[in-house]
């Protein structure tokens, strides 16, 4: 249980990087107002989605040590 939950929380930081990485990229391509907000509303899902997959990873380690 604690290498399925160290997966998937790497899955979960993985998200989190590529949210990082897209949001740079629409900001340094000089994106501005509604075109960058658009940009960065579409992040929002994958960044929430991530810090779930996150926090059950860390769940699911936790409970591998317990157990």
């Amino acid at each position: 249980m604690v290498i399925i939950g160290a997966i998937v929380t790497l899955l979960g930081l993985a998200g989190l990087i590529f949210c990082i990485i897209k949001a740079f990229k629409a900001r340094n391509a000089g994106l501005k107002g509604e075109e960058l907000s658009s940009q960065l509303k579409s992040l929002v899902a994958v960044n929430l989605i991530s810090f779930l997959l996150s926090a059950i990873g860390l769940g699911l380690v936790i409970v591998g040590i317990l157990l």
